[in-house]
């Protein structure tokens, strides 16, 4: 096989080496057609990966654009090495199997799995956006955690002394003043 070949786009090529015959840099796999962008959502099949991306849609009546999603399996060559939550670039190319028609030929940005790595290489990474949002869902929690006490201790004040007579309460008993 060859070390180096043209895969008639302006695609860098990977640094790892691999023997897959699908692979278009080491293989013989030729591209065509469409290219995507999408987020890797599923790796745990063997040289599969599932790759969605968003796309817009125009509905008419409302006159106003729909945020729809596209879920398609792509290959995934052993020198690229696509984990979920990558960012990563999609050809089509000939059918691979019942619903593989695409391939994996770069990884244009590597997700939260292997953040550590991509720091220390000081490449910009979202790594601190979800540091944020945890931040986030950890003060709501605690916030939460605080209104519930709240309202418990309330509930014991109340037990303890008088309650409050509600509306219902009202009727009933002007209806027995009236019997």
């Amino acid at each position: 096989m060859k070390t180096k070949k043209s895969v008639g786009m302006e695609i860098p090529f990977p640094k790892d080496k691999c023997e897959d015959p699908n692979c278009p840099f080491h293989g013989s796999l030729k591209l065509r057609g469409r290219t995507f962008v999408g987020t890797v959502i599923s790796d745990s099949m063997s040289k599969t990966v599932t790759i969605e991306f968003e796309r817009r849609v125009y509905i008419p009546k409302y006159e106003r654009y729909a945020r729809k999603f596209t879920k398609i399996k792509a290959h995934n060559p052993d020198c690229i090495k696509a984990v979920k939550g990558d960012l990563v670039k999609v050809v089509e190319t000939r059918p691979l199997s019942k619903t593989k028609n695409f391939v994996v030929v770069e990884v244009m940005r590597r997700g939260e799995t292997i953040g550590a790595v991509i720091k220390e290489e000081n490449i910009e990474t979202d790594a601190d956006v979800l540091k944020s949002a945890k931040e986030r869902k950890e003060k709501i929690k605690q916030k939460q955690e605080e209104m519930a006490k709240e309202s418990f201790e309330e509930r014991d004040d109340n037990e303890s002394g008088e309650k409050p007579e509600a509306e219902g309460d009202n009727n009933k008993e002007t209806s027995e003043e009236e019997q």
